[in-house]
């Protein structure tokens, strides 16, 4: 009975150390097309696969579109936000080439705590 019940406590420890993970706010800051960060950036492609550390982020093989719509600024400039089909997350900058730029003019903003959740599917998904 005590290893069913430290096995479960175990299980508990790492769902919680899961969450703190991926609750972790990755930059304060934020580079948009608008201060609501709803237009498109830009246009890149992937010149190599990417697998993302956890659910926030974008996982997409080489030759991919993404459509940018953020990009992390002054404490971590090297992660943008972006989409691929139903798919959104982060992804580092060095992973794609920019094809076509839509904004030239990028406003900064504060980013929210909700920036740095998992969005699965309509949901966002608290672990």
């Amino acid at each position: 009975m005590s290893r069913i019940l430290d096995q479960r406590i175990l299980l508990l420890v790492i769902s919680f150390l899961t969450s703190l993970q991926s609750t972790k706010v990755l930059s304060e800051w934020k580079k948009c097309g608008d201060r609501e960060c709803e237009t498109a950036m830009s246009r890149v492609q992937a010149t190599t696969d990417y697998l993302g550390p956890d659910c926030r982020y974008l996982n997409f093989k080489t030759g991919e579109e993404i459509m940018v719509y953020s990009k992390l600024s002054r404490k971590n400039e090297d992660l943008w936000t972006g989409s691929k089909g139903k798919d959104f997350g982060y992804f580092p900058k060095d992973a794609v080439k920019v094809e076509e730029v839509f904004i030239e003019e990028e406003v900064e903003v504060l980013t929210k705590e909700t920036d740095f959740l998992c969005l699965h599917g309509d949901k966002y998904a608290f672990e």
